[in-house]
């Protein structure tokens, strides 16, 4: 499957090459790309850069149709009120749901608000005294706090609710389904989850919490790292919210949007008087999902696993570095699963802060910290490089031979 020549890093897999002409056209169309040649931007897992056409959707609109939407009846409030609209559907198509008018979708201003609102508006009239529910302490803080936030709400009430930590295997960072499994119980109501991982990079197995939580248990997910990144079908997997940002799938920042399947539990429906939603950036939000269904998720998910492949390939030949994660899906040729265009690494000796700046004096911008993670995580800080279909195999290469002057 792949061309590698022993330790040569810069070997092409079959991916890259095949997807090379497709991948060089997509990238003339993002002009902060274009017009810095000198950098590199490695941090689309924080925000995504945006391709022209959503650029232009977002101007269009606010020199054509700029105005509040339910609110009045005049031609550009018509038309901002049917772009709203859309947009529901639109996210619905998206992600593949099989029945759109049972479900709801929610503009929020990003993951963190739509988690928020599930624990505020919903979680209480579902849970009784006694019940349980599953939390992903190694996850993203947006992802863990609000529940915790929610047990204090329900205990002030009267009601209590017991926490369960999601279970993990050691070293991977991926999710132990079997102990899930044994942990969860009849009582068990609903688990928190997260679809890719943002320091680990890996795909969490979202089937397999299901087969270890039942049929019954409400599935929240977490879909900041997947949504704009790979397909999503909420078909294949059953899970009953999906929260994600629109700024990390090539939107505008400051908007987002809560999918709920509406089939187990009571309706979920935001509380309190609903303002002006960011109608620009749901402008820009639905023209991005038209861009990226027509370029094609299986392919951008092709062309980033296989460049994460080819930067843990290099690193793994680096003793000076240490990836976080599986180490098993390090080398290219690994059959075990890999990396969503995530990959998270420390230097033994320099810390993370310090490397993330010598590779911005190199024109690499990356990010460096501990990445929000939850208190069961990684108690350092790394370097994480995350991956679009801007970036380019010579761009890997390069940083590899900067990080190789590093050992």
């Amino acid at each position: 499957m792949h061309r590698w020549s022993g330790n040569d890093v810069t070997a092409v897999p079959e991916e890259l090459e095949e997807l090379r002409n497709w991948q060089s056209r997509l990238r003339a169309q993002f002009p902060i790309v274009t017009g810095n040649p000198e950098l590199v931007y490695l941090d689309s897992a924080a925000t995504a850069q945006k391709p022209q056409v959503v650029l232009d959707a977002a101007w269009t609109y606010l020199t054509t149709s700029n105005a509040n939407a339910g609110r009045a009846t005049y031609p550009w409030a018509n038309r901002t009120t049917a772009l709203v609209e859309h947009a529901r559907d639109r996210i619905k198509e998206f992600l593949h749901d099989p029945a759109p008018t049972r479900s709801s979708t929610h503009f929020t201003s990003g993951t963190t608000e739509g988690l928020r609102t599930i624990p505020r508006d919903w979680l209480p009239s579902y849970l009784a005294d006694g019940d349980e529910i599953v939390i992903p302490e190694a996850d993203h803080q947006a992802n863990i706090a609000p529940w915790l936030e929610a047990q204090q709400l329900l205990d002030r009430q009267g009601v209590r609710i017991r926490i369960l930590r999601m279970p993990y295997q050691a070293g991977s960072g991926d999710y132990d389904h079997r102990d899930l499994a044994e942990l969860v119980g009849p009582r068990t109501r609903f688990v928190a989850a997260t679809h890719v991982h943002h320091v680990y990079g890996a795909d969490m197995n979202i089937h397999r919490v299901r087969r270890a939580v039942g049929p019954e248990a409400v599935i929240c997910l977490d879909a900041a790292q997947s949504v704009g990144h790979l397909p999503v079908s909420v078909t294949d997997l059953d899970v009953d919210f999906v929260v994600f940002s629109g700024h990390k799938a090539l939107a505008l920042p400051g908007t987002g949007a809560v999918w709920a399947r509406q089939a187990r539990g009571p309706a979920f429906r935001p509380g309190g008087w609903s303002g002006t939603p960011n109608t620009v950036g749901i402008a820009s939000l639905t023209t991005a999902l038209d861009w990226l269904d027509a370029v094609g998720l299986g392919r951008i998910e092709r062309w980033t696993v296989a460049l994460t492949a080819r930067l843990t390939e290099g690193l793994r030949h680096l003793d000076a570095y240490e990836v976080l994660g599986c180490q098993t899906s390090l080398a290219a040729d690994s059959t075990v699963q890999r990396r969503r265009g995530i990959v998270a690494f420390r230097h033994r000796e320099i810390t993370s802060g310090d490397l993330g700046f010598i590779l911005f004096s190199h024109g690499f911008m990356v990010r460096s910290d501990s990445h929000c993670q939850g208190s069961a995580g990684e108690k350092t800080g790394s370097v994480r490089v995350s991956l679009h279909l801007h970036n380019t195999p010579d761009e890997i290469d390069r940083l590899l031979s900067v990080l190789r002057t590093l050992q």
